[in-house]
């Protein structure tokens, strides 16, 4: 299949044909679900966002997503005396990933950064110098511009190359240490509307990544006991 041939496939045709072995049943929530369910099948299910859908007329109702729920909760818990561990750190919480962290450099190839998105299993992937310090960020966001631009017939180019195709605003990588409260963090990536913020050190340097998904999971199962359930959710 030649790449510009893609333009012609239906949503159809690609479901049946070209995720045969990925393709997993549409996972949904009832309008009557709580919180609680609906942010552990977030994490259970690695998805970003999960439809409501009345069991009655089978209608998707309204869409939840990580950004929103957290959203809600910070508005929530505002309202509630401060749970304690709201004001520990990351490092003392353990929230985010430290270890084998997904990250390219500025040279890197863009078909190589897309290869590490589906093999890693990540949405985003800090774009480190050689210095080891952060400079920018590439998510599957910016992919989609390969897409609206049709700039995929050249997957030669380099991160840095691809990203200044970027359509949208971009203020910057957001970033945190992890000394900073939990709570410092939930502000700050409520307030930026972001998927994740980059642990960096005192010189920029990577030190580990911060997702929605770790902050739900810190916020909501581990509180409720449920701290045992790991799904390699705290990725990008």
């Amino acid at each position: 299949v030649q790449i510009y041939e893609l333009e012609e496939h239906k949503i159809e045709t690609w479901r049946e044909l070209y995720l045969q072995e990925t393709f997993k049943p549409l996972v949904h929530i009832s309008p009557a679900a709580s919180i609680f369910e609906a942010v552990f099948s977030l994490i259970k299910n690695k998805i970003h966002r999960l439809p409501v859908i009345d069991p009655v007329s089978g209608n998707a109702l309204y869409i939840l997503t990580h950004k929103r729920i957290l959203k809600f909760l910070q508005l929530f818990v505002c309202e509630m005396p401060m749970p304690l561990f709201m004001t520990q750190t990351l490092e003392d919480l353990s929230v985010g990933t430290f270890t084998n962290i997904a990250f390219i450099h500025p040279d890197t190839p863009l078909i190589t950064a897309l290869s590490v998105f589906v093999h890693r299993r990540v949405s985003a992937l800090p774009v480190v110098d050689c210095n080891g310090k952060v400079v920018d960020i590439y998510s599957k966001f910016d992919v989609i511009n390969l897409a609206a631009e049709k700039t995929y017939n050249n997957l030669d180019v380099t991160v840095t190359q691809a990203l200044r195709h970027r359509s949208q605003y971009f203020e910057g990588v957001m970033k945190c240490n992890k000394l900073e409260t939990l709570e410092t963090i939930v502000d700050r990536i409520v307030k930026a509307e972001v998927h994740r913020l980059v642990v960096v050190d005192e010189e920029s340097r990577i030190v580990g990544i911060v997702s929605l998904s770790d902050i739900l999971q810190a916020l909501v199962l581990m509180p409720a006991g449920n701290s045992s359930y790991c799904y390699d959710c705290c990725c990008c």
